[in-house]
């Protein structure tokens, strides 16, 4: 009996999820709407809606046009009630940000990370919360704490199994959160974030088959296969920046040689500008941060393709080569809807996509590529937050994937 009770409070709780969400996507909405859309009772929507309200996660506002009878009370989300707290880290940054409940960043500060510096990554990040936290109005509000990092994350139990560039070996980096703030905590890797994003509050929600890419720090893939993200056996699908594109190319930090990342990657990219400035190439760049390279930074980078920098696009044109490279075995793997770039690189950069888009209809099979395209991401700069975020959106919504 104790079974089939956890049984009806599970189904309960489910169908709050998916009434809240449709609430999300198309309120305001009657009552009566909502039951018609997901095919549940009008009793259970009236149930449902009324704990929602007595939450206030939906409020109501508004009458809707009658159908012979009293006019309908409408009702939406109310996204305001409470915030979240976003954190994405990469091998530069960790970036940390309050959103609400329509994944709008409200808030945002971005922490640099030294290089070649080893950092008790917890404890880094303990003390990073705790400041941003100081500056929020009431703690009481927080939903949680959601977590996206590079690497191989096993989400389930909240940890980082392998990070090489943060030299990270199985950190439980969930717990250590949890532990500090006694707020639920959310993790998984920085590209299936991206992805619940975009299904759940992006421009490419009714995609089934869906691929997206990111190039920054680190070049990494999170692969839907009918509306399910894959993960892999160990939870490390998706390393797409560590598939070997030359056996004889430089050592990668994984291990591997002739990795993709050593290729397309922000530091690779850095590297080679500052090298070809120093071997003699004009460049605007040098005029740009007057001299000093470390100033150099991916926004500038994309600044200088836009004026026609004949050194930065020279670079672009490489990067799009490897890239679509890549994005060709990626096509012929997994037969995607479409593909979406994101990352520093990606982002106001429309001349990347247009080259890989270009590479792709060259090399990539035509059966495959029939109707199939790159797409810039939804959220442009703020795209790591929101993909945080949606860690715990998605459980908090159910958002179409299962």
């Amino acid at each position: 009996m104790l079974k089939r009770t956890g049984d009806l409070q599970l189904i309960k709780e489910l169908n709050k999820s998916i009434i809240l969400d449709v609430i999300r996507k198309n309120g305001p909405i009657s009552r009566a709407e909502i039951a018609k859309k997901i095919n549940i009772s009008p009793t259970t929507v009236t149930s449902a809606v009324s704990d929602l309200i007595r939450d206030s996660l939906v409020v109501e506002g508004g009458t809707g046009e009658s159908s012979g009878g009293r006019k309908p009370i409408l009702v939406q989300l109310n996204p305001d009630v409470c915030f979240l707290i976003g954190v994405a880290i990469d091998a530069s940054k960790i970036t940390i940000a309050e959103l609400n409940l329509n994944a709008k960043v409200k808030r945002k500060e971005v922490h640099s990370l030294e290089e070649n510096v080893d950092y008790d990554l917890s404890s880094e990040l303990i003390l990073m919360i705790e400041h941003f936290f100081k500056k929020c109005k009431n703690l009481n509000d927080c939903l949680g704490i959601s977590i996206t990092i590079q690497g191989i994350v096993d989400s389930e139990k909240g940890i980082v199994a392998y990070n090489p560039k943060l030299k990270i070996d199985n950190l439980p980096l969930k717990n250590a959160i949890e532990d500090a703030f006694n707020i639920p905590t959310y993790i998984d890797n920085d590209t299936n974030g991206s992805l619940l994003a975009e299904k759940g509050f992006g421009n490419y929600q009714q995609s089934k088959n869906l691929i997206y890419v990111t190039i920054g720090d680190g070049v990494g893939a999170s692969i839907l296969v009918n509306d399910s993200i894959f993960r892999g056996f160990h939870g490390g699908a998706g390393e797409f920046g560590h598939t070997t594109i030359d056996y004889k190319g430089a050592p990668c930090t994984c291990g591997n040689v002739g990795c993709l990342e050593n290729y397309i990657s922000w530091r690779t990219i850095y590297i080679r500008i500052v090298s070809e400035i120093m071997a003699g190439k004009e460049s605007l760049l040098v005029e740009e941060v007057k001299g000093d390279f470390s100033k150099i930074t991916p926004e500038i980078f994309r600044k200088a393709i836009y004026y026609g920098d004949e050194l930065a696009k020279s670079i672009l044109d490489d990067v799009a080569f490897y890239l679509g490279t890549g994005i060709v075995n990626l096509i012929h793997l997994f037969n995607p809807e479409r593909i979406i770039l994101g990352g520093e690189l990606a982002f106001e950069n429309p001349l990347l996509i247009q080259k890989v888009n270009e590479h792709i209809s060259h090399y990539a099979l035509q059966t495959h590529t029939r109707g199939v395209k790159v797409f810039p991401s939804s959220f442009g700069n703020d795209s790591e937050v929101v993909g945080s975020a949606s860690l715990l959106l998605h459980e908090l919504f159910h958002f179409t994937l299962k």
